[in-house]
């Protein structure tokens, strides 16, 4: 009888001892999980964008360093050119060719007429103004990439001497860049509006806008949406030389 009466208490005991080591799992998973958290966000609230504002903010930051070491350089770069120009030896042909192709790679000031490109964005509320074209996503209301690219490549073929984007000079290496709706030139970041200047004839520049199929296209957004387009004849302007590096990187085949 002792065996039979004894047999359901265990029975019961050995019910319970599963339910007490799942608790005791839920319980110790729940602390890894907290630990892990507060691993994770360093005491600092992980629901906020307060790290994305901080990544802005050093965004800005080197922005803003980069322009104060394209300065320095460019004067430096100046008091370089200015010592080697002491009785260098150099013939006046010689002179006159170092010059011409100093001006072709744009490290030296131009001046001349120009005419002045600004774009921007729509309002984040805009809506379809005209008949028969559907309401506007958010893409349809920056400035992309090729926008700037379509601007740069018409001056290019209307004869520009020389292009500024923003307040940086554009070389034959240069890359206009766009994230998000922020435009990377040269290691510097810049926000809508966007102006770009270029010396030569006013006439040739402004006919190779209109000429452009992919300003064309453009301009439509500009009716529909309320992109921003300005065309504007500022008259004689010097844009800056270029005053980054010009050595070329390039990847290397691993050996």
């Amino acid at each position: 009888m002792s065996n039979s009466a004894d047999s359901p208490d265990e029975g019961r005991r050995s019910g319970r001892r599963p339910v007490r080591v799942l608790t005791a799992g839920v319980f110790a998973l729940a602390g890894l999980i907290f630990v892990t958290s507060f691993n994770t966000a360093k005491g600092t609230n992980i629901r906020t964008d307060a790290s994305l504002l901080k990544l802005s903010d050093l965004i800005q930051e080197r922005s803003h360093k980069n322009g104060r070491l394209e300065e320095d350089l460019g004067s430096l770069r100046g008091d370089v050119d200015a010592l080697a120009a002491r009785d260098n030896g150099a013939s006046a042909e010689e002179e006159a060719k170092l010059k011409a192709l100093e001006k072709e790679a744009g490290t030296k000031k131009l001046r001349g007429d120009s005419v002045s490109v600004t774009l921007a964005d729509a309002p984040p509320d805009a809506t379809a103004k005209l008949p028969g074209y559907p309401e506007p996503s958010p893409n349809d209301l920056v400035i992309h990439q090729q926008d700037l690219q379509a601007v740069v490549n018409a001056l290019w073929k209307g004869g520009a001497e020389g292009i500024q984007v923003m307040d940086q000079r554009l070389i034959s290496t240069s890359a206009v860049r766009c994230v998000g709706n922020t435009l990377i030139l040269q290691g510097r970041v810049y926000s809508p509006p966007y102006k770009i200047t270029a010396v030569g004839e006013p006439g040739k520049l402004k006919k190779a806008l209109n000429a452009s199929p992919e300003i064309q296209n453009y301009l439509l957004y500009v009716k529909a949406y309320g992109l921003g387009w300005k065309v504007d004849e500022p008259g004689a302007v010097t844009l800056p030389g270029y005053s980054g590096t010009v050595d070329l990187h390039y990847a290397s085949p691993v050996e």
